[in-house]
């Protein structure tokens, strides 16, 4: 399958937050100025940078990034820095790329300047570039408390703001496990597991655990890659160890370790010990509503969101599941009263883009995109973000013509985003258009031959059209090599042969990306191969589960169509 970009994880998202609480040609940069260069004029009086602050009063972001850009080519340091914070801010890689090659130039000691270069470098898919800025981060630095916890805090940083995989690959190479903490440590394993290495995860968790027997964070992280490998003793046993190593912190570790591996029961169990041990009721009660949501039972999901609104111990995202529940229940009306009740709240971006699928489920599609046009207007620094969500809704909506539309326009506010660029190409594919999208994801695979979603990208796409089937299989092989748990590549090289016509041996690959990630799609194609392989009960009891997960989807309800005799459910 096709890797999901970062929209498709607000479900994701979501569910933490209830609980806590490409061809990328960036512009090339000038060779290095002479000495009398870096003499620059004070900012204020530099005109492109008046007319750039000028283009963020107006909302024009590209004219204020490509100012601001331009003004750093001969501007000082903290010229630099500014230039290249604003564009990517507005997402304008090539002008952020190379106000972060001059920012890095003149202050190559600064920490700050070199961790916005690698960011840019990261986004750009330019590991040795990002690689050669990290790795003196990495190297020089005091062995103190603080010291780790900076490292450890960059790492999260990187993995939240880029790809893990360009991560991974670019700051892995550079750690020195033999003086590295434990907390440093666990956060690279972290990092190995975001990017889909389990062997490397759990090294990293051995070794942290090696330098500190009584880490809770190393503990827990092993509990993670137990749960991806499907050893659920084991995982059950790390996150025991973990209440003990810090009962405070980690009270809930078994419940969601658990819940991780589909125990539902037991899940549940174990949070209603935690209520008589002391925990928060309100807490406990979050989470089984959590729960019950996620293992698709919706009148229980929906009882006891329910119950702590009316109770007041609800937080937004209790209203955001109870829009969701009545959105899946057919309930489109109270779903957009809910999702309206969230405008004014930190989750209205995510509202507003499940009120406008309702509203396009419903035919309204004038309403629809008039109703996000005007959240756009109230947030103009949410642009990106609509612009991915405009197209995916789009094309949900059977209408991914309109999608490449609205991405293929976009790309003129955002030049050479790889992320539009990808998005683009993987949209041209579901409209149909799929020697388009064959050969712009050949143009992206160009400039960034490493990149495994635009290896996993070309080779699904030609492996679920039938084309060159080996090439298909040689590319997602590739991919594996750089992350070799990745449920959606893996996913890709079962469909390959299932496409040769061997169904059998596709099913173990599938039932392993199916238990790293219970997805729709994965699970609609492990279906298809038990029935193409002549298991068909297993194969109805995989789809029966992932339609009481994601009743809405719609590769599975094309997959039973296509397989199931009429009338048989």
């Amino acid at each position: 399958m096709i890797r999901p970009n970062a929209w498709a994880a607000w479900g994701v998202v979501a569910a933490g937050l209830l609980l806590s609480s490409c061809s990328t040609s960036p512009a090339r940069a000038a060779p290095p100025p002479p000495d009398s260069a870096r003499e620059s004029v004070p900012a204020e009086q530099a005109p492109q940078n008046v007319t750039a602050e000028q283009a963020l009063k107006k909302g024009d972001c590209r004219t204020a990034a490509e100012d601001y850009a331009g003004a750093a080519a001969h501007g000082s340091a903290a010229l630099a820095g500014r230039a290249t914070q604003v564009a990517l801010a507005c997402e304008d890689l090539p002008a952020a790329w190379s106000a972060a090659q001059r920012w890095h130039y003149l202050a190559p000691a600064d920490r700050n300047a070199s961790i916005f270069y690698s960011t840019v470098a990261l986004k750009l898919y330019r590991i040795p570039e990002a690689r050669g800025a990290l790795a003196p981060l990495l190297k020089e630095r005091p062995a103190n408390d603080k010291a780790d916890r900076e490292l450890a805090a960059l790492v999260e940083l990187l993995r939240r703001e880029t790809d893990a995989n360009a991560t991974f690959a670019a700051l892995d190479p550079s750690l020195d496990t033999h003086s590295a903490s434990a907390l440093e440590l666990s956060a690279f394993g972290q990092l190995a597991l975001d990017a889909y290495d389990f062997n490397r995860a759990e090294q990293r968790s051995h070794e942290a655990l090696a330098r500190d027997a009584n880490s809770a964070i190393a503990m827990s992280l092993l509990a993670q890659v137990r749960v991806a490998r499907g050893d659920a003793d084991g995982a059950i046993a790390a996150a025991r160890d973990v209440m003990r190593l810090d009962p405070n912190r980690g009270q809930f570790e078994l419940a969601e370790i658990l819940a991780a591996l589909d125990r539902t029961e037991e899940a549940r169990q174990e949070l209603e010990r935690l209520r008589t041990s002391g925990v928060p009721p309100a807490e406990v009660d979050r989470r089984l509503a959590l729960l019950a949501y996620q293992s698709g039972d919706m009148q229980e999901a929906k009882r006891r969101f329910i119950d702590l609104v009316h109770r007041g111990e609800a937080n937004e995202a209790a209203v955001f599941f109870l829009a969701q529940i009545a959105e899946r229940s057919g309930d489109a009306e109270t779903a957009l009263t809910e999702y309206r009740q969230l405008s004014d709240t930190d989750w209205a971006l995510r509202a507003s883009v499940r009120a406008a699928g309702i509203l396009l489920a419903g035919g309204k599609r004038g309403e629809a995109l008039e109703l996000l046009d005007g959240y756009e207007s109230e947030h103009p620094e949410s642009d990106f973000e609509l612009t991915l969500a405009r197209a995916h809704l789009l094309g949900e909506h059977h209408d991914a013509d309109g999608g490449v539309s609205v991405l293929t326009t976009a790309l003129q506010r955002y030049p050479q985003h790889p992320t539009l660029e990808y998005e683009r190409a993987v949209m041209l594919e579901r409209a149909g258009r799929d020697h388009q999208a064959v050969e712009a994801l050949e143009q992206l695979l160009a400039t960034r031959p490493e990149d495994p979603n635009l290896l996993n990208a070309l080779g699904y796409t030609l492996a679920d059209h039938g084309q060159t089937l080996s090439r298909a299989e040689t590319l997602i092989r590739q991919a594996l090599r750089s992350t070799p748990d990745n449920p959606a590549v893996l996913d890709s090289l079962a469909w390959v042969r299932v496409r040769r016509g061997d169904p059998a041996g596709a099913t173990p690959i599938l039932e392993r990306a199916y238990t790293i990630s219970r997805d729709p799609e994965i699970a609609a194609h492990y279906g298809e191969a038990l029935w193409l392989a002549g298991n068909h009960a297993r194969a109805r009891r995989v789809w029966a589960e992932a339609l009481a997960r994601d009743p809405d989807s719609d590769e599975l309800k094309a997959t039973l169509k296509r397989l199931l005799p009429p009338g048989h459910p």
